[in-house]
């Protein structure tokens, strides 16, 4: 038996602006620890009989970032699937389980993950995950469902059919997110559990059930898996069928609907972390109820998070609040009031501002960038070359370009010239000529 994991990585994150954007979403990003949401993800499943190599599905802007994360944890061997566009998680998980079909993979099961989950307790998981691989062999949809500890109303909810066997439920019905009201009385009722989005099934038994509610969504995704094509280390899915696909949900095309579908308790600290709110409520607190992350001075502050990237922020007589610092934008928002950064982010993007997709610092296959000052004329930009990372050969019309190396040695394409320039040594490229610089 291979167990699979398929990770769905796609999404823009926009209720964790300003840390999260467009162009490197909360998924990349280290939230906590010392490595990325992504990683994470992958790194929990370790020590884990059967697993193999997992399949990742991410959007095309975000492949890059994919790949060098992957590398960062030593998995060299995976797949990487590239939407076109977004159409929900319904075609996502269709295109990573008619992928495995194609690929003719004996014995496969597939663990559906999201890129952006925390699950503190992965002992806990991975007797969760035993139990949904048994039930999936015979020929179930297993779903998790996490017990709740709160009647949270960002969470869509499961409801059980309690038997004898404690280890797994039968699911009577699927119910969107609730109103506080109708969470608390879920709570006290003791049949409703989480809805943690993460499944286990055997590819062609997903197929045909998702054929028997959703054909489209599966003939769609099929056309566009057969036409995709190979591109470096990834594999770009087809974009006219995939864009035809409707955007559906798998709990919506597929979950509620079949009669084949069981849950399985999951107790281990897990969360979506969607929110300020939902990272607040993890980090570890000072003696005053505060999340301090960065350079930070509060006096008389109460029940924050603060999170500082890049410089000092000093607090005082000040609580219930969330303060993120960028270099580029701060957000400073009461605990209460978190649902209205999507329409500051709605906002951003109608004004067309750069804030809304990019950070300062923009990543690269070759490293990245980050724009230090900007003038009338003129531009700083401090440059991270990989080791062996090399920027395409280029010429521009309207500027110029001075660099200086300020750490390590370079390799310098300057028109004719092939130049090696080491720390504190510099080249000038003037207007029209070639020019590629190599790490």
């Amino acid at each position: 038996m291979k167990i699979i994991p398929i990770i769905l990585s796609g999404g823009s994150g926009t209720r964790l602006w300003p840390l999260s954007r467009e162009q490197h979403p909360k998924q990349y990003i280290n939230l906590f620890g010392k490595s990325s949401m992504l990683q994470e993800t992958l790194l929990r499943l370790r020590g884990l009989s059967d697993i193999v190599e997992p399949i990742i599905i991410c959007n095309d802007e975000h492949r890059f970032i994919v790949s060098e994360q992957l590398k960062q944890i030593q998995i060299d061997k995976s797949t990487i699937l590239l939407e076109p566009t977004g159409r929900n998680t319904a075609a996502a998980i269709t295109a990573a389980a008619l992928h495995v079909i194609k690929m003719k993979i004996d014995d496969a099961l597939l663990l559906v993950l999201s890129a952006d989950h925390n699950i503190a307790n992965t002992q806990s998981f991975h007797d969760a995950i035993r139990v949904a691989v048994t039930q999936a062999q015979n020929s179930k949809l297993v779903v998790f469902g996490v017990t709740p500890t709160q009647p949270n109303t960002g969470y869509g909810y499961l409801k059980a059919e309690f038997n004898s066997n404690e280890k797994f439920l039968l699911v009577d019905k699927f119910v969107e997110k609730p109103n506080k009201s109708t969470a608390e009385k879920y709570i006290q009722d003791g049949r409703y559990f989480w809805n943690s989005g993460m499944f286990v099934f055997e590819p062609n038994f997903f197929i045909n059930e998702l054929s028997m509610f959703s054909k489209d969504i599966v003939n769609a995704i099929k056309e566009s898996c057969d036409n995709s094509i190979m591109d470096l280390d990834f594999i770009r899915l087809e974009k006219k069928s995939f864009e035809s696909s409707p955007n559906l949900s798998i709990d919506y095309a597929l979950m509620e609907k079949s009669k084949n579908v069981i849950m399985v308790p999951l107790d281990a600290d897990w969360s979506d972390l969607g929110s300020w709110t939902a990272l607040k409520e993890i980090g570890e607190k000072d003696s005053n109820g505060n999340v301090i992350k960065g350079d930070v001075i509060s006096i008389n502050t109460e029940n924050t998070y603060i999170s500082s990237s890049h410089h000092l922020i000093t607090t005082i007589g000040v609580k219930d609040l969330i303060i993120v610092d960028t270099p580029d934008a701060t957000l400073i928002a009461s605990q209460d009031s978190l649902d209205e950064v999507k329409n500051i982010v709605s906002q951003l993007k109608k004004e067309k501002r750069a804030e809304f997709g990019f950070h300062r610092k923009v990543h690269r296959p070759w490293g990245w960038y980050d724009t230090i000052e900007t003038g009338n004329f003129f531009q700083v930009k401090r440059l991270h070359v990989k080791p062996g990372g090399k920027l395409s050969l280029q010429l521009h019309h309207k500027r110029a370009e001075h660099w200086v190396i300020v750490k390590g040695t370079a390799t310098v394409t300057n028109n004719d010239q092939i130049l090696t320039l080491n720390e504190s040594e510099s080249t000038y490229i003037p207007l029209g000529i070639k020019h590629s610089l190599e790490n």
